[in-house]
């Protein structure tokens, strides 16, 4: 944890942590990022039939996009997963690349199930709010 961000489950909420966020992230003042929607295709814009891969580029591309602003995994304030059939199964095979990429961090987070991305075959896209660092 940063001294920029500050994480807390509070005991009237349900506790989360063990599964890899917060119910509540508060950010010092500073500048924000807001970076897009990040989707599971791969570089050359093939789709892979994998779910697990898909979550696997999508956290490869979070992590360039954190690259890109000098932040790390501990700068996240909340990510935003969008996911085509958005369920136990889903979540199972989705979660454990992001939640490997995040290492150990656990930003406040919302799972969103839609009916479609912006591409054929894409199941996840990821976006995130991120404090800059100084």
């Amino acid at each position: 944890m940063t001294d920029t961000l500050f994480r807390l489950n509070p005991a009237t909420l349900p506790n989360v942590s063990a599964i890899g966020y917060s119910q509540i992230v508060a950010v010092e003042p500073g500048r924000l990022a807001f970076v897009s929607g990040q989707v599971g295709a791969n570089k050359d814009g093939t789709v892979p039939d994998s779910l697990a891969q898909q979550a696997g580029n999508v956290a490869a591309r979070l992590t360039a996009a954190l690259d890109a602003l000098g932040a790390t995994v501990a700068d996240i304030a909340i990510l935003r997963i969008y996911a085509v059939d958005l369920d136990d199964a889903f979540m199972a095979e989705a979660m454990p690349p992001l939640m490997s990429a995040l290492d150990g961090y656990a930003p406040a987070l919302t799972g969103i199930g839609v009916q479609s991305l912006a591409g054929p075959g894409l199941r996840i896209e990821v976006e995130m709010t991120v404090r800059v660092p100084d």
